[in-house]
């Protein structure tokens, strides 16, 4: 049964809901070096420039509840992006997958869609985008772990907010309709570049295993 509110978005369209994802959650170790190697570098690609989403989100929003949360969120990230370019490095270079391989080019565009989406005039909807981030996060930071300890990093853990946390400031934020809509559409954007994003990995694994 959908949980109601955040939760219930995050559980239905979060990570945890894609079929790679769960794939990947019950046996790392079908996966190639190769598909290794995309995760890792496609995720840095999306998410490992700064400023990214929180940052944006930082500057849009002056809301005092969101404030103690989004310094933690921020330093929490900053330490994500240093751990995802430490597994790219590992991890090697990505391989193409086709004489026409446009997947850099998709995530690049991904990318830019999340830079307009963070930095958006409507209230709520950047911190709601930043908030999706954090809670989405925690599932992807599960497989990176898995990554770090396969590849030989150190994976220290995540300072992020806890997600328990993170949904009641998305609860508390939402004071009126407006800002609630504003608030899940900044979320749902969010979530699906992040589907998209596995839906391409699970692609190019595809196209090799077919070869």
């Amino acid at each position: 049964m959908r949980q109601p509110g955040f939760a219930g978005l995050i559980d239905t369209y979060g990570s945890d809901a894609v079929p790679y994802v769960q794939l990947m959650g019950e046996d790392l170790s079908q996966l190639s070096g190769a598909d290794i190697a995309d995760i890792v570098h496609f995720l840095c690609v999306l998410h490992g420039r700064h400023p990214g989403v929180i940052d944006h989100a930082a500057t849009k929003t002056v809301d005092d509840a969101a404030r103690e949360w989004l310094i933690q969120a921020t330093d929490g990230f900053a330490a994500e992006r240093a751990l995802l370019t430490k597994l790219t490095v590992a991890a090697g270079p990505i391989s193409g997958v086709s004489l026409d391989d446009q997947s850099n080019a998709a995530v690049l565009g991904q990318r830019k869609a999340l830079d307009m989406l963070s930095q958006s005039e409507r209230a709520g909807c950047a911190i709601g985008a930043a908030i999706a981030l954090v809670a989405d996060w925690h599932c992807i930071r599960h497989i990176l772990e898995q990554i770090a300890l396969r590849i030989g990093v150190e994976a220290r853990a995540s300072i992020l907010p806890h997600v328990e946390q993170t949904a009641a400031l998305s609860d508390n934020l939402a004071a009126t309709p407006a800002l609630e809509r504003a608030l899940n559409f900044g979320a749902e954007q969010l979530l699906n570049q992040h589907r998209g994003l596995w839906q391409l990995l699970e692609a190019r694994r595809n196209m090799r295993l077919s070869r």
